[in-house]
């Protein structure tokens, strides 16, 4: 029980001091997942819009949105999983990690 133990403390302390980059990964998963949502929705609320005012419209959006939700989002993950102790850090990641393939393989 003492090497499981340990295992979870090295891998969460490894993670720990890459938590910025997962972080970063996690919330360009959920865009990636959920982007064609969000996508869909502003198309419906532009739906009125001439093609050549809705096109550069979409862009932006897409563009500023998706880049907006990166940068503004991901400190938030990271101080949300800097919760976490040694000893859970590692397998919330894992269970994250799992639902996000288990999101991924519904919606492909």
């Amino acid at each position: 029980m003492d090497m499981v133990f340990d295992l979870l403390a090295t891998a969460s302390r490894w993670s720990r001091g890459n938590l910025s980059e997962i972080s970063l990964a996690l919330v360009g998963c959920v865009l990636v997942l959920f982007g064609s949502d969000i996508k869909g929705w502003a198309e419906q609320r532009m739906g009125g819009l001439t093609g050549a005012l809705r096109v550069p419209a979409m862009a932006l959006l897409v563009t500023i949105g998706s880049g907006a939700a990166l940068i503004h989002a991901t400190p938030w993950v990271v101080k949300g999983l800097s919760q976490f102790n040694n000893y859970a850090l590692g397998p919330v990641l894992l269970v994250v990690l799992v639902l996000i393939g288990v999101v991924a393989d519904r919606r492909g």
